[in-house]
C-alpha cells in the first residue's frame, strides 16, 4: 500500500462514518476530491463538488462539516457576500470554499440577481483565473482578483448548468431505515481527524511535482472528454498515483457519475435525438415514416413528446426541431409504399456528436453476431417493416426495400433490387 492509498483509505472510512452516500462511487470521488484539495497547484482545473438533493435533511450539510475537518484553510458558510468572497479566494490562495444552500443564491430563481457569486465560483475553476473589480479604495481603479480554489456546494434542487459541467455531482438522498451512519458531535471527532489532517498536510508537500509529471500520461476512460475531462483528471491523476484498486475505484466513479450527469436533465433537442435512436433501436429498423415516429415518441412513458403545448408531437414539430442538427426528413420506401420519414444513417453524424456512446445491446460487427449466434450487426442485416413492424434478417444479397434479391450495391454497402433502386432514388429527389 501506498501512502496515497493509506490516505485515501483512512478518509473514505471516516465518509462512511458519518454520511450515507448514493453509491461507493460517490464516496470514492470525495475522498479523492479532499487529497486533491491540498494539490491545487498541480492541476490546470479544479472541479466544484456539487451536493444537491430533492428535500432537506440528506447529508449535504453533514458532507460539508466531515469536510471541514479534513480540507486547508475551510470557509464553510451559508451566505457571503460577493465582495466578502472575491477578497477571501484572493488573499488565501489555499482556502477551500464549502457553500451550504447555495440554491438561495445561485439557483435558477435567484442567479441572476448573484451573478458576482457565480461568475467567481465559475471561473475559479480554471489555475490562473482571476476576475476584476473595481476598486474604490485605490482612487475607482480595477483590480484583479485571483479566482483559483477549491468550492464544494450544497443544496436543494437544481444548479446553473455552468456550474453543473465544471462539477462532480453527487445526488444525495435522506437516509432509508436501513441506512445506519453514526452521530456526528465535532468536539469529539475533532481530536480524531486532527492526526488524518496533519497527515494529509505532509504528504501534499511532496506530491505536487509528482502528480504534475504524472498528468503527461494520465489516461482516462472512454467518453470523459472536453469539459468531463477537466472535472475528472486530477480525481483520476490521485487514485493512479495510490495504485490499485483505487485507479480503478475512480475510473467507474468516473464513468458512472458522468453518465448519470448527462442524463439527468438533457435539452429538448437532445432528449429527441436520444428517444428517436432509442425507437429505431425497439423497431430494428433502418427506416421509418414521420407519422410512425411522432407516434412513438408520443408513447415513450417519462417524455414530454405526449403534451407538447398541449397536443402530442407531429410530423412538423419533429422536423422542425430536427433541423438545428442539420437532419432533414426524405421521401423513402417505407411498408411498400412512399412515405417523408427518415433514416438510420441520417442519425449517425448527430448521434456520435451529442449523444453517449450507444447502449451495448446493439452491436456493430460481424464478428459479434458469429460468436453470440444471434443479434443485429449492421444495416444488411435488416429489412423496413414487413406489414407487422418485425424486421426480418437479410442475407448479403437481399434487397433491404423488399426483401427479395439484389443486384445493385450502394455506397453503404446495402443491397437492392433494380426496382427498389429505382424507387429509391426517385423518393430521393423528391
Amino acid at each position: 500500500m501506498t501512502q496515497t492509498a493509506d490516505l485515501l483509505d483512512a478518509i473514505d472510512t471516516l465518509l462512511d462514518r458519518f454520511v450515507a452516500f448514493p453509491s461507493e462511487h460517490e464516496r470514492h470521488a470525495v475522498a479523492a476530491w479532499v487529497l486533491h484539495t491540498w494539490t491545487l497547484d498541480a492541476f490546470d482545473s479544479t472541479p466544484r463538488l456539487a451536493l444537491l438533493s430533492p428535500e432537506k435533511g440528506s447529508g449535504k450539510t453533514r458532507t460539508l462539516e466531515v469536510l471541514e475537518l479534513l480540507v486547508p484553510n475551510p470557509h464553510h458558510t451559508v451566505n457571503m457576500s460577493a465582495a466578502a468572497l472575491f477578497r477571501v479566494v484572493g488573499s488565501d490562495t489555499t482556502a477551500t470554499l464549502l457553500m451550504d444552500e447555495a440554491d438561495t443564491y445561485l439557483g435558477w430563481k435567484v442567479a441572476a440577481q448573484h451573478e458576482d457569486i457565480r461568475g467567481l465560483v465559475n471561473a475559479g475553476h480554471r489555475r490562473g483565473a482571476v476576475t476584476y473589480r473595481v476598486s474604490v479604495e485605490k482612487g475607482i481603479e480595477v483590480q484583479a482578483f485571483p479566482a483559483y480554489s477549491a468550492v464544494a456546494l450544497a443544496g436543494i434542487g437544481d444548479l446553473p448548468d455552468t456550474i453543473i459541467d465544471r462539477s462532480v455531482v453527487v445526488p444525495m438522498q435522506r437516509r432509508s431505515p436501513s441506512e445506519q451512519v453514526e452521530a456526528f458531535r465535532r468536539r469529539k471527532v475533532e481530536p480524531t481527524t486532527a492526526n488524518l489532517r496533519d497527515a494529509i498536510e505532509v504528504w501534499s508537500a511532496d506530491q505536487v511535482d509528482v502528480l504534475a509529471e504524472l498528468l503527461d500520461d494520465l489516461e482516462l476512460p472512454a467518453g470523459i472528454e472536453d469539459r468531463a475531462a477537466d472535472v475528472w483528471e486530477p480525481l483520476i491523476a490521485i487514485a493512479t498515483l495510490a495504485g490499485d484498486p483505487w485507479a480503478q475505484r475512480l475510473m467507474d466513479a468516473a464513468t458512472t457519475i458522468n453518465n448519470a450527469r448527462q442524463d439527468r436533465d438533457p435539452s429538448l433537442g437532445m432528449q429527441l435525438l436520444r428517444d428517436i435512436r432509442q425507437v429505431f433501436d425497439d423497431r430494428q429498423a433502418d427506416r421509418i415514416s414521420s407519422a410512425q415516429l411522432a407516434e412513438a415518441l408520443a408513447d415513450i412513458e417519462g417524455a414530454p413528446w405526449a403534451d407538447i403545448r398541449g397536443n402530442p408531437i407531429d410530423a412538423n414539430g419533429i422536423a422542425k426541431r430536427l433541423r438545428a442538427y442539420e437532419v432533414r426528413p426524405g421521401a423513402h420506401w417505407i411498408d411498400g409504399a412512399t412515405h417523408r420519414g427518415y433514416l438510420r444513417e441520417d442519425f449517425y453524424d448527430v448521434w456520435q456528436r451529442y449523444l453517449p456512446t450507444h447502449p451495448p445491446q446493439v452491436r456493430n460487427s460481424h464478428k459479434d453476431r458469429k460468436e453470440a449466434g444471434t443479434g443485429l450487426t449492421d444495416l444488411t442485416d435488416i429489412t423496413p417493416s414487413q406489414g407487422k413492424g418485425v424486421p426480418v434478417p437479410l442475407g448479403p444479397d437481399v434487397c433491404v426495400g423488399c426483401g427479395k434479391t439484389g443486384d445493385r450495391t450502394s455506397a453503404l454497402g446495402t443491397r437492392w433490387c433494380s426496382p427498389c433502386w429505382d424507387q429509391e432514388a426517385a423518393g430521393g429527389a423528391a
